[in-house]
């Protein structure tokens, strides 16, 4: 499962939806992404992928703080 916060929104996708898998890089996934939400992918060029140890994937805006 890939959990992608963009937006203001929250979704959870299917990686085969997206087209993506573990072995692929932050940049590759980002591009999936941006795919599916029909955005250059630029737009995505601060998001962050983390990768939990189940396996799933999160899509998120990098955090900052202060």
């Amino acid at each position: 499962m890939v959990h992608i916060r963009y937006d203001g929104r929250s979704v959870d996708v299917r990686e085969q939806q997206l087209g993506v898998n573990a072995g692929m890089t932050d940049r590759e996934i980002k591009q999936q992404v941006a795919r599916h939400f029909d955005v250059g992918a630029k737009r995505l060029d601060t998001y962050v992928v983390d990768r939990t140890p189940n396996g799933d994937l999160v899509v998120r805006p990098e955090a900052v703080y202060g």
